[in-house]
Order: structure tokens, then C-alpha cells, then sequence
């Protein structure tokens, strides 16, 4: 069974820093792409980050340079850095496992496996 959970969530002040974790079981994450996506009260969840096999990655345009995801494939773990944070960065934030290849890499539907989310807050 694929099991992803999510830590490292917290409440920070704008231009603060986390640091998100993703445990994976079940699955081997070094044949797998990984990505992080994130939702806000109201609003469809939206795709963050995605890094494939090989460890190339792809970005939303709003995080670019200021958010960067990474794996561990010994310890099975994604993580997201998330840097300069703002206030429209509050949401939930999700890690998702997907199967083979990805042609549209942060579209929900690409991914089958799915974490219960971890929340970042971020005050004015």
C-alpha cells in the first residue's frame, strides 16, 4: 500500500522559511515523479513543484526562485524549500507519487498517489 505523509507545516511571518518533508512507503521514489501541490481556501489545488527519475524539475511561475524541491532516494523522502515566503502562499500543501511518465507534470491528474496534506500559514 502507498502511503505519503507530509510534515514540516507550520505559521511563519512573510519572508520566513520551511522546510517540507514527504515520508514515502510502498513505492520507490527513484522510479517514480514526484511533485508538491497546494491549495487555498476556495481555490482549486494548483501544482507547486515536480521532479522526475533523473531529478529534473519543473515550477509553478509564482514559486520560481524562491521555492525548490528535492528527494532522497536512499531515505525515500521529497522534500520542498520554500524561501521568501508570502502571504499568497498560505495553503495546504500536498505531495503526490505518479506512475511512469508525466506529460503535464503539475495537473492533479497525473497523480494517483496523494499525502493528507500539511499546512503553511504565512502573516503579513
Amino acid at each position: 500500500q502507498v502511503q505519503l505523509v507530509e510534515s514540516g507545516g507550520g505559521s511563519v511571518q512573510a519572508g520566513g522559511s520551511l522546510r517540507l518533508s514527504c515520508a514515502v512507503s510502498g513505492v520507490t521514489i527513484r522510479r517514480r515523479y514526484m511533485a508538491w501541490f497546494r491549495q487555498a481556501p476556495g481555490k482549486e489545488r494548483e501544482g507547486v513543484a515536480h521532479i522526475d527519475r533523473d531529478g529534473a524539475t519543473t515550477y509553478a511561475e509564482s514559486v520560481k526562485g524562491r521555492f525548490t524541491i528535492s528527494k532522497d532516494n536512499a531515505e525515500n523522502t521529497l522534500y520542498l524549500q520554500l524561501n521568501s515566503l508570502k502571504p499568497e502562499d498560505t495553503a495546504m500543501y500536498y505531495c503526490a507519487a505518479g506512475n511512469g511518465y508525466a506529460a503535464a507534470p503539475l495537473e492533479t491528474y497525473e497523480y494517483p498517489h496523494w499525502g493528507q496534506g500539511t499546512q503553511v500559514t504565512v502573516s503579513s
